[in-house]
């Protein structure tokens, strides 16, 4: 490298440390002051990144849910599929990452097993980009919501051992004869507990749109503004959830706060029937937001996953080139 171009990547360099020691400096002393004079932290932002858009592929293991063993939350169907042998095909296609998925870990979780997997992975040249687990947040206070809270800090200490960086989460539904404010008030207060207890593994949580009181953007921002800033927490963003008239438009309203992005490869206007996603428009909305980390294909469609997944891995492989 020349001389001239050297002294510029360390100017350069220089410049964003600086930035970033100021940006550090200015939320410090922000959430000190509103600490104490008795105020709310900030509500969450959207993460600040450096660089142009980068995506890197992973592909979550709901997507075969038919032919995997299901033991979480509950067992269910006759799937024979092992994680080790998702791991593997994941390996075959020649992908970055792999995520875990707890509906198809074992009933009885032991630390042997936890590090089983990041061996397997790490063997296979894989990082497992995340895993995802399926609470409910809007529960009301009592047995169950403490249930809810202890389901997802175990789960923080899993990915923390496993060396999984992040969790997708849901928010949940509205119990029957409550309100959605009240209901809305109760996930606030869960994530804020449980983001301040991920930070202390190094695990961020991203909140995913996934129906009820996220079922629109609309919706999911009101949860971001009340949810404490917080570098750990932000939005696991799945194009094929929104159900809305214009899906496309909604998922850039999320995609901002994206800390993990999931996508699927049909979308359902209007609460309709599916149709194929235009995967390109996905592709483009995320990197028009910046977003830079894994992109998890997440296949839900009837057809064979072992015949499919590979042909929409290429898809998505020409598209974040």
């Amino acid at each position: 490298m020349p001389m001239e171009a050297a002294a510029r990547d360390d100017h350069n360099s220089g410049d964003r440390s600086s930035n970033w020691s100021r940006r550090a400096f200015l939320q410090s002393a922000a959430v000190g002051g509103a600490w104490l004079a008795g105020g709310s932290l900030p509500a969450a932002e959207p993460p600040v990144r450096d660089g142009k858009p980068y995506m890197k592929l992973s592909l979550a293991a709901y997507s075969f849910n038919r032919q995997l063993k299901r033991n979480w939350p509950r067992p269910s169907g006759n799937g024979e599929m092992t994680l080790y042998e998702f791991i593997d095909f994941c390996a075959e296609m020649n992908l970055a990452g792999t995520e875990l998925t707890s509906y198809y870990f074992p009933e009885d979780i032991t630390p042997e097993y936890l590090l089983s997997l990041k061996e397997r992975t790490f063997r296979q040249g894989l990082d497992i980009s995340g895993t995802a687990i399926g609470n409910d947040f809007c529960v009301p206070e009592g047995a169950r919501r403490d249930r809810e809270l202890e389901i997802t800090r175990r789960w923080i200490d899993y990915a923390a051992v496993i060396g999984a960086p992040a969790i997708r989460i849901f928010a949940g539904h509205v119990p029957e004869g409550e309100s959605e404010d009240s209901a809305r008030e109760r996930c606030v207060s869960a994530i804020n507990e449980m983001v301040a207890y991920a930070s202390t593994k190094g695990v961020i949580l991203g909140l995913e749109n996934h129906g009820g009181i996220t079922a629109t953007p609309q919706q999911m921002l009101a949860i971001i503004e009340q949810v404490d800033e917080s570098p750990w927490f932000g939005v696991t963003f799945d194009s094929g959830n929104f159900r809305t008239d214009d899906p496309y438009r909604d998922m850039e309203m999320i995609a901002p706060y994206a800390v993990t992005a999931q996508v699927k490869v049909a979308i359902a206007p209007n609460n309709g029937p599916k149709e194929p996603a235009d995967l390109a428009r996905v592709v483009k909305i995320l990197k028009d937001a910046n977003y830079r980390g894994y992109l998890v294909l997440e296949y839900e469609e009837p057809e064979n996953p072992f015949e499919e997944v590979p042909k929409y891995l290429d898809q998505l492989r020409e598209l974040i080139a």
